[in-house]
């Protein structure tokens, strides 16, 4: 078995480097991400696992302060190579007194590193002391691969940067947003590694295949989350006596709880979601996503949104009057024709079949009422929580502001459809709707119906664009 491959991850000040390492470990709890200069004081490793083993140590040091001061001190030591002047240099007592941060980070990468990726904030100028650091960096003759971070901010100064590279006789480098890094970035930059690694080629396609299938295998369990909390809230079903609900203050109080149930399903799927991607419940840029920050509960039931998808699902305008719900209603004295027909008006009937009809008749006549969740409600539940995925799958560990997901839930190929329909089955089955706070009951029949969602939701990511887990690059 192979060693692990050691990386030092060197740069300037704040460049980012414990942003990188945090997104290419999926940890978002290592070090301090601050806009604070000299943060990491110390070299610290953190390891990338995979299949529970060490395939990379990465070693975090701290930023190069004084490089153009380094440079010319480096140049009046004796020696015959460039690389006896480092190594005298960190023999010396400078070592330990006005260059103490640098020569942390030059041993880190001489006795430890089999190779430095040097991170390079895109959006400062090109000064001296960056250029003074590639050479300083150069000198301790080991690969050193540029790692242009913050691509994506519209202050990068990428263009400046890659010339500024090319002139340092540094060719091999690669673009990687720690914030939000592109599919296929991850994939770059260590078959970039790879050529200047040749020995190690083999152990880095390897590393390369393991992050593919561990992204695929991700994708597949956030469908089935998404999946397990669609069928949550299919299968809900409150029901209130019929004196009660014709009392207006009552029947608006029973629809809000039924939709803060609603919402709390969705929220334990968010919750799971952001566990599945490795984030943190409680950190600030997730506690911002707008489902948890007030559009949720502006879309979820919001009228025109309800109507607007009872037309792609071809279920009328006239849907459940804004409350996301399906009412029972008076059908005493109705024909059966007619409470089809008034069913279908509200999602009912032609949603669910026969049976929840049936369903409602008995309730009339036993003298309840009972709300259940209409089509429209689960077609923006399940927009809403893809957005999610892609969202998660496309977001660096090391990300602070706020999540933007789109304001409203999108389905432009008409994805969804099969997997409102699919949900059908749940409607008849009270009993698999999950307690919030508690672990799942497992049911055959459930959990059958929650596989074949997962597939036709992971059907629905691959034609509508992602994300790709095969890693490839964007363009």
């Amino acid at each position: 078995m192979a060693e692990p491959l050691q990386v030092a991850i060197v740069g300037h000040t704040n460049a980012g480097k414990t942003s990188l390492l945090r997104t290419l470990t999926r940890r978002a709890d290592f070090g301090e991400v601050s806009e604070r200069p000299g943060i990491t004081r110390h070299a610290e490793a953190i390891d990338l696992r995979l299949d529970g083993r060490v395939a990379v140590r990465f070693i975090d040091t701290p930023g190069l302060e004084d490089s153009v001061a380094l440079l010319e001190y480096l140049r009046a030591l004796p020696g015959d190579s460039r690389p006896e002047r480092v190594r005298a240099f960190l023999r010396g007592p400078e070592a330990r007194a006005a260059f103490e941060q640098e020569a942390k980070v030059l041993r880190a990468l001489v006795d430890q590193a089999d190779a430095a990726m040097l991170v390079i904030d895109t959006r400062e100028p090109v000064l001296p002391k960056y250029r003074a650091e590639a050479e300083i960096l150069a000198w301790c003759a080991k690969p050193i691969m540029p790692v242009l971070n913050f691509v994506r901010d519209p202050a990068s100064r990428q263009r400046d940067w890659h010339q500024a590279l090319e002139e340092g006789n540094l060719h091999a480098r690669v673009a990687f947003d720690a914030v939000a890094p592109f599919v296929g970035a991850e994939r770059q930059l260590y078959g970039d590694l790879g050529t200047l690694l040749p020995a190690r080629r083999q152990q880095l396609a390897g590393i390369v295949d393991a992050l593919a299938l561990e992204a695929r295998e991700r994708r597949r369990a956030a469908c089935r989350v998404v999946a397990a909390g669609l069928i949550d809230v299919a299968a809900m079903r409150r029901s209130l006596p019929a004196h009660e609900f014709a009392d207006k203050l009552r029947q608006r109080a029973f629809v809000r709880a039924f939709q803060d149930e609603v919402r709390r399903h969705a929220r334990r799927a968010i919750d799971e979601l952001l566990a599945l991607f490795a984030f943190r419940p409680g950190d600030a840029e997730l506690a911002d996503l707008p489902e948890l920050a007030g559009r949720w509960q502006d879309d979820l039931f919001n009228p025109e949104l309800l109507k607007e998808a009872g037309k792609r699902l071809g279920t009328g305008a006239l849907i459940g009057a804004g409350l996301g719900a399906v009412a029972d209603v008076a059908l005493a004295g109705l024909s059966l024709g007619a409470a089809s027909a008034l069913g279908a008006t509200l999602g009912g009937a032609a949603s669910g079949g026969w049976r929840p009809l049936w369903r409602k008749l008995e309730n009339r006549m036993a003298g309840v009422q009972e709300l259940t969740v209409e089509d429209p409600v689960l077609w923006l539940l399940a927009g809403h929580l893809l957005d999610a995925v892609r969202a998660l799958a496309e977001r660096g560990h090391a990300a602070i502001a706020r999540l933007e997901l789109s304001a409203q839930a999108g389905d432009p190929a008409g994805e969804l459809r099969p997997v409102v329909r699919a949900l059908e089955p749940a409607r008849g089955h009270p009993e698999w709707e999950r307690a919030t706070g508690r672990r799942a009951r497992r049911n055959a029949e459930r959990a059958e119906l929650e596989t074949e969602l997962a597939r036709l939701l992971d059907q629905g990511l691959d034609r509508a664009g992602g994300p790709d887990v095969r890693g490839r690059l964007p363009g």
